[in-house]
């Protein structure tokens, strides 16, 4: 019983993690990826749909992305949509594909994604506090329910900080390397 409070305190962390790598990769560096058009969608027959669900996008070069729609009609749609977004881009239609340049970042704009980036990482940081705080309760209404005894219960909320502090810690390499991506020049 113990170990099933153990095992979902782990899977949630562990889900703050993927959820935290997945916010990163939304966040711009210097090079151009196609991740970062993840949270952009377009109107597409009436129904909010993901752009990358609707074009293929590639980085032929360094600091260029080109978008190619499977439809030809949305080219406009997909230009507004990026030009609304917060990205600061600037995309180019030529008719049949968006080219994307990513200028290169300057200082400021720098600090305030990786201001973001600590944002994001906190946010983890709380899920997987919280998760413990889950487990840790669950433990404690075993043994007010007579369920596991006081040795019990300290045990597994060591399994659990354990873990914990594993996370914690997991979070923290993700934040450092994704901070020197970004301030990398």
């Amino acid at each position: 019983m113990l170990e099933a409070i153990i095992a979902q305190a782990e899977e949630k962390m562990t889900k703050a993690i993927s959820a935290l790598s997945h916010e990163f990769s939304t966040v711009r560096t210097g090079r151009a990826s196609g991740a970062i058009f993840d949270k952009i969608h377009i109107d597409y027959y009436g129904a909010s749909t993901p752009l990358l669900q609707l074009a293929a996008v590639s980085s032929p070069e360094p600091q260029l992305v080109v978008i190619s729609p499977y439809d030809k009609t949305i080219l406009k749609a997909a230009e507004k949509a990026i030009l609304a977004s917060d990205l600061g881009l600037n995309p180019s239609n030529d008719g049949t594909v968006i080219r994307v340049p990513f200028p290169a970042l300057n200082e400021e704009r720098r600090r305030e994604l990786v201001k973001l980036c600590h944002g994001y990482a906190e946010q983890a940081r709380v899920a997987v506090r919280n998760a413990r705080r889950d487990a840790n309760d669950a433990f404690r209404k075993q043994e007010k329910a007579g369920d596991i005894g006081q040795d019990d219960t300290r045990r597994a909320e060591e399994q659990v900080q354990k873990k914990t502090d594993a996370f914690i810690a997991q979070i923290e390499d993700l934040l450092k390397k994704k901070e020197q991506e970004i301030m990398e020049v």
